[in-house]
């Protein structure tokens, strides 16, 4: 009669159960696993029976028997060495080398990759395992002793961590009992943040700094245009220092993205602290959006409810900036392929950073430009008008003068700022705390409405805008975003004229 093992596969950002069937029959000698495995399963074969045979048991290969393993359903197809630790468990069970009662596997579930020693390697998105298990009811996971702190964030069910197969076996057998991993609380692992950057530090661009106050407290999207060497990049990788800490929520969310990713370490088992991506502007498409054979995320979904500095924003191929298009209006991104489709999150910070034209000194006051009008043009429309009718704040960032260099005071710090902004963060928490989103830059139609009353004045000042400007029904109703977050950040419980006003200021110049 055939084993029933637990198990579980990632299938892009999501998880599902698997069935790992097990059964030994009589005649000629084979081991052999169905199910659409890829070249990782099929390898497993000899890692499991090695494994098997170092720990002490008879192996697969050496029994004189038709082995085969089925992964359920077999429509799915799975990928990666996870199965070799219950492949090698419904083997050793089904060929009664192991004295358990089948019944007592039903409620638990097996991941993890074998060493041909029998050792258990870590694997990725443990967390996610941990999620999928707690939902369909299973109370005990055992899982590779390197990724059982990764798991313990999921309260009420059971995590075992394995050092090798032998640890399972002694285990189930009652002989050596593991104790379960405890859970692991987030409010006790937070750590004191230390940032390189400082906003005390940055001398001048006082219109900038307010802008990147707006965006951080509203998750607001942003474009910085100015000559080389005025600050725009400096200014960029000072945002971490002002954004404020991540909740649990968000912790898990990270985490769970990192973990698919294989991006976390022994010394790294979750992510507590904003993402701050910056790719190169060589990078492909499928390297921001995420995709591949086996779709994996990209760095938009790495910078999910972080930052994603795009610097020399023009110089970036035109499919690779069309590709944001999607997710910034969506916050996800989704990736379709033959097998399948698959939606990835990213509610990230996109911040640019771009010349005026390719030598930096168009709009110089002080400088020649040695560009043609052309060329300037040409320059420019690399970005296309629907992409910059996306970004929320667009913002002159001039050459500092050196009155301001030279000047010793310091600015207002990046901790002040920041506290700023944790107050405006908990009013739109609080704001939304029966939607689906958790700041201002979220917020769709409907959303608008409830929460962004206008009086009479803020009226005439949008519509004289919108008839001035010509914008977009998208521009029209960022701008109320915008004044929302900025009367969040005064802690108005209505918008105010001024507000109004103040969001105006950052409307794009180019739409």
């Amino acid at each position: 009669m055939p084993t029933k093992i637990l198990s579980a596969a990632i299938n892009g950002f999501s998880c599902q159960l698997i069935e790992v069937e097990i059964d030994m029959s009589t005649g000629l000698h084979c081991f052999n696993i169905v199910g659409l495995p890829d070249t990782a399963i099929k390898e497993s074969k000899e890692r499991v029976s090695s494994a098997i045979k170092n720990s002490g048991a008879s192996s697969p290969q050496h029994c004189r028997r038709r082995v085969i393993v089925n992964l359920a359903p077999a429509d799915l197809k799975k990928e990666g060495p996870a199965y070799d630790l219950p492949i090698a468990l419904g083997f050793l069970v089904n060929s009664n080398q192991i004295n358990i009662d089948k019944e007592a596997l039903k409620d638990k579930l097996f991941v993890g990759e074998l060493s041909l020693e029998g050792k258990i390697r870590p694997i990725n998105g443990a967390l996610s395992i941990a999620l999928m298990a707690k939902e369909r009811g299973i109370k005990t996971i055992f899982v590779p002793k390197e990724n059982a702190v990764e798991a313990s964030l999921i309260r009420n069910i059971q995590i075992i961590g394995l050092g090798s197969l032998t640890d399972l076996i002694e285990h189930l057998e009652n002989r050596k009992i593991i104790e379960p991993q405890p859970f692991t609380d987030l409010t006790k692992t937070y750590q004191d943040e230390v940032f390189p950057f400082d906003m005390a530090h940055i001398k001048g661009q006082e219109h900038a700094k307010r802008a990147l106050e707006i965006a951080a407290a509203g998750s607001h999207n942003m474009l910085m245009h100015g000559p080389p060497g005025s600050g725009k990049t400096l200014l960029a990788k000072t945002m971490p220092s002002i954004l404020p800490p991540l909740t649990e929520k968000e912790i898990l969310e990270l985490t769970k993205i990192y973990s698919l990713a294989g991006l976390l370490s022994k010394n790294q088992f979750l992510i507590n602290q904003r993402p701050f991506r910056e790719p190169h502007h060589t990078s492909s498409d499928i390297a921001l959006v995420g995709g591949g054979t086996h779709p994996k995320p990209g760095e938009i979904t790495l910078a999910h409810r972080g930052v994603l500095f795009l610097d020399e924003f023009p110089e970036f191929s035109r499919n690779v900036l069309e590709s944001l298009r999607q997710p910034l209006e969506n916050g996800c991104i989704t990736v379709s392929r033959a097998s399948g489709t698959i939606k990835f999150p990213a509610k990230f910070i996109l911040i640019g950073a771009m010349n005026p034209c390719a030598c930096g000194r168009a709009n110089d006051s002080d400088l020649e430009c040695t560009c043609s009008a052309p060329q300037i043009i040409k320059y420019q429309r690399k970005i296309s008008e629907p992409l910059l009718d996306r970004i929320d704040l667009y913002i002159e960032v001039p050459r500092v003068k050196y009155d301001k260099l030279a000047n010793e005071n310091l600015s207002e710090a990046s901790e002040i700022i920041r506290e700023r902004i944790k107050i405006a963060r908990e009013i739109q928490y609080k704001r939304f705390a029966n939607n689906d989103i958790l700041t201002n830059n979220e917020m769709g139609v409907r959303e608008i409405k409830q929460y962004c009353p206008l009086d009479i004045d803020c009226q005439k000042i949008l519509e004289k805008a919108t008839k001035q400007f010509y914008l977009s029904a998208r521009a029209f109703y960022r701008i109320i975003k915008i004044s929302r977050t900025i009367a969040d950040l005064s802690q108005e419980q209505a918008i105010k004229p001024q507000h109004i006003a103040e969001a105006i200021q950052y409307k794009n110049k180019k739409s």
